[in-house]
């Protein structure tokens, strides 16, 4: 996943891996950059494993969900029915969910696939186009809502230790790209981050638009695993059974790599603007 808000139509982007600019408080190594993807999925693992109440002689192999955790807590206040309860928590992680998926899908539409699931952090001109005109970073916003949404499926403790590590692993990575980015792009990066908020959405525009076009069919594509986990919560939430819409998102999953794998195998030398390498 890459956030870098760059014109993925620049044909002279360059791509670079050397260390990121000592600024900023806190940003993500090289390492952590290009090893992303499977850092997320060990966060991901440990969220719903949760070693540390399954295993042991007192463990629980069967630890409450977040989901129900919430409704009951919620009930136990008095202020609402157990059954309101269930609902108000379903219909928030299905609201996450799909506008987690909706700004997952819009960022990549304008910011291009290559980009976006590069190992490296790409520089080439400052975008102001599509959801980047309205805050910097939709797709790792977009991230952190599509995990919001996935952790009432994880055992209460295990949500709470993968929305703190997601977050703060987000954090690390919107800082690398943007202390890489203001290195290289300079004033224009600058004035851009100046202009657009980081992580709060602007409703109004802070920016004219670019001439860049989306591309949907490609967005699609790229981003299936957060758009499928919103189609698995719309559909499959309101049976309230936790073990079907968690074996839907793993086959969400799966399909996802699958896909991901077809298409870097199909373009194994393609640059961002579509020229072979």
């Amino acid at each position: 996943m890459q956030e870098s808000p760059v014109n993925p139509q620049i044909p002279w982007r360059k791509a670079i891996e050397r260390p990121e600019r000592e600024r900023g408080a806190v940003k993500a190594t090289r390492w952590e950059f290009s090893f992303r993807v499977a850092i997320i999925c060990a966060i991901y693992f440990l969220g719903f494993f949760a070693p540390w109440e399954r295993l042991g002689s007192s463990g629980n192999p069967n630890p409450p969900r977040l989901w129900s955790w919430l409704a009951i807590q919620a009930a136990r206040t008095g202020l609402v029915s157990t059954n309101a309860a269930y609902l108000a928590v379903t219909a928030s992680a299905i609201l996450l969910a799909l506008l987690g998926a909706w700004l997952r899908l819009w960022g990549t539409a304008y910011l291009g696939h290559f980009v976006m699931r590069n190992p490296a952090m790409q520089a080439g001109a400052v975008m102001a186009s599509g959801p980047y005109r309205h805050l910097r970073n939709p797709l790792y916003v977009g991230l952190v809502l599509t995990s919001l949404a996935v952790a009432v499926l994880m055992p209460a403790s295990g949500a709470l230790f993968f929305g703190a590590a997601m977050l703060l692993f987000t954090l690390r990575l919107i800082g690398g790209e943007e202390a890489f980015l203001a290195g290289e792009l300079g004033q224009a990066y600058l004035d851009y981050r100046k202009a657009v908020p980081s992580l709060w959405p602007s409703l109004r525009p802070r920016l004219a638009a670019s001439a860049v076009k989306p591309r949907w069919i490609h967005g699609l594509i790229a981003e299936c695993f957060p758009v499928a986990t919103a189609v698995c919560f719309a559909a499959l939430a309101w049976s309230y059974d936790a073990n079907l819409l968690t074996r839907c998102i793993l086959i969400c999953f799966g399909v996802s790599l699958i896909v991901h794998a077809l298409i870097s195998a199909r373009e194994p030398g393609a640059s961002p603007d579509g020229i072979s390498t």
